[in-house]
């Protein structure tokens, strides 16, 4: 039940983090409104990180800020770190 609850959250987080970066792309290429960088952020901190990922490459977008990108990598270790705490502990109780 854990972990099935905890792929739902992965694969919703990764799915919003791709389409925010594809409508942050196309809002810049149009001068329109963006994608605040610490909405960005966050959906990589809560698991999304790795469509986040995709999205860069995907879209060519985000990946020549060089603060952005540390920030970013800064958000994957945190998630990662934050994973590995929650995966240490579920496996204590089973």
């Amino acid at each position: 039940m854990m972990f099935s609850l905890m792929c739902a959250w992965y694969a919703f987080f990764n799915l919003l983090a791709i389409l925010a970066y594809g409508f942050d792309k196309y809002a810049a290429i149009r001068g329109h409104w963006r994608v605040q960088e610490s909405t960005l952020h966050l959906l990589s901190l809560l698991g999304g990180w790795i469509g986040a990922l995709m999205a860069q490459r995907l879209f060519r977008h985000k990946r020549s800020k060089q603060r952005f990108m540390l920030v970013f990598w800064g958000s994957v270790f945190v998630n990662l770190l934050g994973l590995f705490l929650v995966l240490s502990q579920w496996s204590a109780f089973m």
